[in-house]
């Protein structure tokens, strides 16, 4: 398969090719101010219903596009037009590795963050000290919910914990709990608290935006600009 160019159009479908096969994936460009920073979102547990196509891994992608992010979000193996099947967070991680690699290829001069939700957020946690991003966001990291997150070695970059206080698939006192563990880290994660929130953010996706626009905004590269003519 020739590897597809990274696109500046508003919204781009392309096929990568994976560690299982084809990889199903979504370029969304900077809504407004584009930056140099490209933010890579993996989505909610595929057994349940998982898909990029989730409504809160496309509003933290809409508040991402609106600070000044490109945009990629892909489907897992075994998911849509992706192949292969489900992995129990192994094979999505070379997944996640795959669409990663081919940014940085495309995009070598573009800080690269990582995004996810619930299984997301783990498959994205799983590999960030190995990917080294410029910044993570995890929304209801799974943490207590059997996947290995004592394992994990947080990376070196700024970290936006979003976790709602009503999530009932996710014990937010585990949340809590696995983040207070944490021992030694350069950069101690920023955990917002939303109250009264559930685990799909039912009725608060707008509160969940502005979360994530509020919680990057520090971190944000200047304003690409253009060379004169």
């Amino acid at each position: 398969m020739t590897e597809p160019v990274f696109p500046t159009e508003e919204s781009t479908p392309l096929t990568l090719d994976g560690p299982a096969g084809a990889i199903e994936v979504i370029v969304e460009a900077a809504e407004a101010h584009a930056r140099p920073l490209v933010a890579v979102l993996c989505h909610p547990l595929p057994t349940e219903g998982g898909t990029m196509h989730n409504k809160v891994v496309t509003i933290a992608a809409r508040a991402l596009r609106e600070s000044g992010a490109a945009t990629v979000r892909f489907n897992f193996r075994g998911v849509g037009q992706s192949e292969g099947t489900f992995d129990d967070g192994n094979g999505e991680a070379d997944d996640l590795r795959a669409v990663v690699a081919w940014v940085r290829r495309q995009r070598p001069d573009a800080q690269l963050w990582l995004a996810g939700f619930s299984f997301g957020a783990y498959v994205s946690l799983k590999v960030a000290a190995e990917l080294k991003p410029d910044m993570l966001i995890s929304i209801a990291p799974p943490a207590g919910r059997g996947w290995e997150f004592d394992a994990i070695t947080p990376p070196d970059c700024p970290w936006l914990v979003i976790q709602g206080e009503a999530d009932e698939i996710v014990d937010p006192a585990a949340v809590y709990a696995w983040l207070d563990g944490l021992k030694g880290l350069k950069n101690t994660p920023e955990l917002v608290r939303m109250p009264e929130t559930s685990h799909f953010f039912h009725r608060r996706l707008m509160d969940l935006r502005g979360a994530v626009k509020n919680g990057v905004r520090p971190y944000l590269p200047a304003v690409a600009t253009m060379p004169d003519d």
